[in-house]
């Protein structure tokens, strides 16, 4: 996965009704970057798996991350992802493997966690699709589409808490129609953390394969 993506609502009566969808849509994913960049720090818990037509979740994986500020730590499918704004570093548990690359910022993926919360900001078109209730909790519901029609992406739809506009879930449609959902089980703002826990200490991994890349 690479890009996150937004659709503007096709003009129904007026340039003006158009615009107020999108505005809409805009306000939210503004409110929502700006809750997420206040945070010194925080930590996510999730679950994320593949979503079928009757909109079940299949088999569901873990994973969790901590973020501050460009710097993160992300356990997911089995690896460590660190990144101490330096170095990132791939720690595959099965193999006790680690791989050390140099952070480029430039080239830093628009999922990266660290720039989860303001993908919309270039490159998406975006629209609000209304309200949906989950597990008695209204959300509301935001469809971005890439303007880029090579894009691996076909469409991103983001649900965010009404109520203080938190994100709830995402969904990404790959251009085969491949529907990956994570939804976030826990959220913790404001997390302590100091920045050592961003760097992977090999120490603690006797034996460990370190392949540096840099």
């Amino acid at each position: 996965m690479k890009k996150i993506l937004i659709l503007l609502i096709i003009l129904l009566m007026s340039g003006e009704f158009a615009f107020a969808q999108d505005k809409k849509a805009g306000d939210l994913l503004d409110a929502m970057s700006n809750k997420y960049k206040a945070m010194k720090s925080f930590s996510a818990q999730f679950n994320y798996g593949t979503e079928n037509a009757a909109g079940k979740l299949g088999k569901a994986q873990a994973g969790n991350v901590t973020v501050m500020g460009v710097k993160f730590k992300l356990n997911i499918a089995g690896q460590d992802i660190y990144n101490n704004g330096k170095e990132i570093y791939t720690f595959v548990k099965e193999t006790n493997e680690v791989n050390i690359t140099e952070y480029d910022s430039s080239e830093e993926s628009q999922f990266s966690p660290s720039k989860i919360y303001s993908i919309y900001k270039k490159g998406y078109k975006y629209s609000y699709k209304g309200e949906k209730v989950i597990n008695g909790k209204a959300t509301e519901i935001i469809e971005l589409v890439p303007e880029k029609k090579d894009s691996d992406v076909a469409k991103l739809e983001i649900l965010l808490d009404k109520a203080d506009k938190s994100i709830k879930s995402w969904k990404i449609w790959d251009k085969s129609g491949k529907k990956s959902i994570f939804n976030v089980l826990k959220f913790t703002p404001n997390v302590s953390v100091n920045d050592s826990y961003f760097t992977f200490n090999s120490s603690k991994y006797p034996g460990v394969e370190i392949v540096d890349l840099r």
